[in-house]
């Protein structure tokens, strides 16, 4: 409305650019992201995006999804909340700073740890605004005021809750274990987050010359084959097969690792491989997992060659501060020189690299901060075979068990600063080695009153946000109002890629947190999984493949409604999308629609229409009316049945077509000639239509749907007083509104008016010809005579005739296509120029003529 309160006229085209800010303003400055209320909670905890940059298009499909599910259920009229966060992402975001610092010229251990952090959080503060701005953008109805961040001081302190609980249960212990280390970012890897490529290397087959009882070295020798030269000066065994007959001989002797002449045993093991390699394997338990276990077995020492940084340590002897990767080419070249490299063979193998850093990843055995994760995953497993946390799609459920299954202890310190510091202290005076897991700070060791030291390295990611859907609400605090009103929470949307990342986590993290609890112990009822958004060739996006599709660079240019289409109408629960620019600007033709729709019924409505609706059964309502309403109330209730199947993007097809090819195609069409001559109740009916499909098309397209239900608000208020489609009423399908005979009646009109558009472009009838029409209605005499008129003008057919039978119909020099429902007859004379008809089809012979001749010319002369 105008300030003096005239009616407003819609402009001639939607403008998302003026639109999209002014209506987000009014949604939050209205206060309607905060829960309104109801008898039923509905939660969703969106899952954290990194601190690192840009949102990218999985985070807008991630967006879009859950701000659909979240729109639909605040209609439905429960008591809906959304909480919005961000991951503090330890080693991406340490990496960064880290970067930032070397172009500097120093490091972090230059400045130290208090500088470093300084840094660090001056670098989140700006990127937190920024990435909840973006998310605005794409139109998320978050509550903002409930935003929660995984290193803010309520996380901080369930983290370090839950530590301290899984630690004095026995459940969290520090120990020597075989880690992956990543050379770049100097930190310790969880199997997650080492990402396997193939690499083309090669296999060297190496001599260990033999020794006897004696100790001499003889002629005789044991071959094994590696990828991993640079190894051998950390070897503390060979291992062969007991049944190996090539090797048997040696079970039990010495022989001498070859790059430094040290004594090391034959050993014999049934896990070794007869067939793989040389049969024989050189085990290195400092560098290899499979290598480590067999030390274990058989009591032998673990030689650590590796320095952090990816150089050989004191260790390695003459190889000692050279890198890694050097160290392999200068080991082969001596044992060349000393005649001990049999062969070397081509080989291409899947190598572990760090998701972060891109380092091919090195295994070695390291002393750190441990989950044992048996007694957690079992509970986990529980939940999911029982069915109160289900997966959409359910096949996923069996790659979730699958893995919960055959779980490995999970290593959860990081040797980086930013993240949470483990909270665990240890005492520095004299004998007393207390160790200290506390909540709250220490200030003096609790035995002996001696000065304590904190423990240097951080919590994986992962533990943090593991606890996310409760820790957001409240917990550790028990008695949170949050906590006890929205958990469990409904729904965790998220990508099928981090199951085991974080999915897992927050399952069985949660389920130890919350045992007990009053309201139900499992985190969410349903995992809704996406798939991944590509490029239009179907690759990943990758800066590096220069295919990266800002998703803001496209509500630019098209607006962010678009853009929610684009990715809703492409998405498939747990499969992935291409995002092109033809579904965009589909989205964006579809906005248009509406809007020209809306604007049509806007202008001939008037600012006096009488525009309340006709009771089903009233007699003003005509057999059109009664079809489009009949129509309107079976999409209401299949929309509402996809949803609540998790189907988003049937949903909005249905709703889609119904509208475009059903509504406006035709109903508005037919309106039209009615309104002219006076009759206001397809206004009425019209206006109606609108409204209930503005709101089965809010959650997806929240903006352009927002404004044109305003502008038709004006004339035609909300019956419930809902100030904003936002919050009003999701539609409930009313049956007393089916009407079978008015859909079969129009299907049959529908045909009639297609089959004579098909004979006209078929004739190629100028598109404003009139052309005269019979429509034998077999079975629809009676629509077909009441819409004659609203026929003849869709289908420019002028005389049209409606007849009962064929017989009524001229049946020589006509055109007849044959229906279900009956058929159309249009004569001849006069649908085309028949001389200019004959004309055009002869000069198609002629070519077609002459077309033959060439061919026929041309296999003679090849003959």
């Amino acid at each position: 409305m105008t300030d003096n309160g005239a009616r407003e006229e819609m402009s001639s085209a939607y403008d998302p650019s003026e639109v999209e800010e002014r209506i987000y303003r009014a949604w939050e400055e209205g206060g309607f992201f905060k829960p309104q209320g109801g008898d039923r909670p509905f939660t969703v905890i969106m899952p954290p995006p990194n601190l690192t940059g840009e949102l990218h298009m999985g985070h807008a499909l991630t967006a879009a999804v859950e701000d659909a599910l979240i729109r639909w259920h605040r209609m439905l009229g429960d008591d809906t909340v959304w909480v919005p966060g961000v991951d503090h992402a330890a080693i991406a975001v340490n990496a960064l700073v880290e970067r930032q610092l070397d172009e500097e010229g120093v490091s972090r251990h230059d400045i130290g740890r208090e500088a470093f952090l300084e840094r660090v959080w001056d670098f989140v503060n700006a990127s937190r605004a920024r990435i909840a701005e973006q998310h605005r953008r794409l139109g998320a109805s978050a509550d903002w005021d409930r935003e929660a961040f995984t290193l803010d001081e309520a996380r901080q302190r369930a983290v370090r809750q839950t530590f301290v609980n899984l630690y004095e249960d026995g459940l969290i212990f520090r120990g020597e274990r075989m880690i992956n280390w990543d050379t770049v970012g100097q930190t310790a890897l969880s199997d997650l987050e080492v990402e396997y490529r193939d690499v083309e290397s090669a296999f060297w087959y190496v001599r260990y010359p033999a020794l006897d009882d004696d100790g001499e070295r003889t002629d005789d020798y044991i071959v094994i084959a590696t990828t991993r030269p640079e190894t051998i000066p950390a070897d503390t065994a060979v291992a062969v097969h007991p049944e190996d007959e090539r090797w048997r001989h040696l079970i039990g002797r010495m022989v001498l690792e070859p790059t430094s002449d040290r004594p090391i045993p034959v050993i014999a093991d049934e896990a070794i491989e007869i067939e793989a390699g040389s049969g024989a394997l050189k085990v290195t338990p400092g560098h290899d997992p499979v290598d480590f276990e067999i030390g274990e077995r058989h009591g032998l020492e673990t030689i650590n060659i590796l320095a952090p940084d990816g150089t050989l340590n004191e260790h390695a002897g003459r190889y000692a501060g050279v890198d890694r990767f050097e160290a392999r080419d200068r080991v082969v070249e001596d044992l060349e020189a000393k005649g001990l490299i049999e062969k070397i063979e081509p080989y291409t193998h899947a190598v572990g690299h760090s998701q972060r850093s891109g380092a091919v990843v090195e295994p070695i055995v390291s002393e750190q901060w441990w989950v044992n994760v048996g007694p957690l995953a079992e509970p986990a497993i529980a939940a999911v075979r029982d069915g109160r946390i289900a997966f959409v799609p359910k096949r996923f459920e069996r790659t979730y068990l699958h893995w919960m299954e055959n779980i490995r202890d999970w290593c959860i310190s990081r040797q980086i600063w930013w993240g949470h510091r483990i909270p665990v202290w240890y005492c520095e005076s004299g004998d007393c080695n207390e160790t200290i897991a506390a909540v709250e700070d220490p200030d003096a060791c609790r035995t002996c009153d001696g000065p304590l030291r904190q423990d240097e390295d951080t919590l994986d990611t992962w533990f943090s946000s593991g606890l996310w859907p409760h820790s957001t609400l409240g917990w550790p605090d028990e008695d949170a109002e949050d906590l006890a009103r929205f958990y469990p929470t409904q729904v965790m949307e998220t990508g099928y890629d981090i199951i085991f990342f974080w999915v897992a986590r927050m399952i069985m993290l949660s389920l130890y947190n919350m045992r007990g609890f009053e309201g139900g112990d499992i985190p969410f009822e349903t995992v809704y999984l996406h798939g991944l958004v590509r490029a239009p060739d179907g690759r990943k996006m990758s800066k590096s493949f220069g295919n990266v599709v800002d998703p803001l660079d496209v509500i630019e240019q098209y607006g962010t409604d678009a853009l929610r289409y684009a990715l809703i109408s492409g998405t498939s629960p747990g499969n992935d999308q291409r995002i092109t620019d033809d579904r965009v600007e589909a989205g964006r033709n579809f906005a248009n629609k509406l809007w020209n729709a809306a604007r049509l019924v806007h202008t001939l409505a008037g600012p006096d229409a009488d525009l309340e609706l006709p009771p089903a059964g009233d007699a003003r309502l005509r057999r059109e009316d009664r079809w489009v309403l009949s129509r309107l109330e079976r999409t209401v209730g299949l929309a509402d049945e996809l949803l609540r199947s998790y189907q988003l993007a049937e949903a909005l097809r249905q709703t889609r077509d119904f509208f475009w090819d059903e509504f406006a195609d035709w109903y508005l069409e037919l309106a039209k000639l009615r309104v002219r001559e006076g009759d206001e109740v397809p206004l009425a009916v019209a206006a109606h239509v609108l409204d209930r499909v503005l709101r089965l098309l809010h959650p997806f397209m929240p903006f352009v749907t927002e404004e044109i239900w305003q502008r038709l608000a004006e004339a035609r208020p909300d019956p419930e007083g809902a100030p904003q489609l936002i919050v009003a009423r999701y539609p409930v399908a009313d049956s007393a509104r089916h009407d079978e005979a008015a859909e079969r009646d129009l299907a049959a009109v529908q045909d009639f008016v297609r089959a004579i558009r098909n004979e006209r472009a078929a004739k190629r009838v100028e598109a404003g010809r009139w052309v005269e029409a019979y429509v034998v209605a077999d079975g629809a005499t009676e629509a077909a005579g009441d819409l004659a008129a609203a026929i003849g003008q869709l289908a420019r057919a002028r005389p049209l005739h409606v007849v009962a039978g064929a017989a009524d119909a001229p049946s020589e020099g006509v055109v007849t296509a044959v229906l279900p429902v009956g058929r159309v007859v249009l004569p001849m004379a006069g649908l085309f120029d028949l001389e200019a008809e004959r004309a055009r089809l002869g000069k198609q012979i002629g070519e077609a003529q002459d077309e033959v001749r060439k061919l026929d010319a041309k296999l003679a002369n090849e003959q």
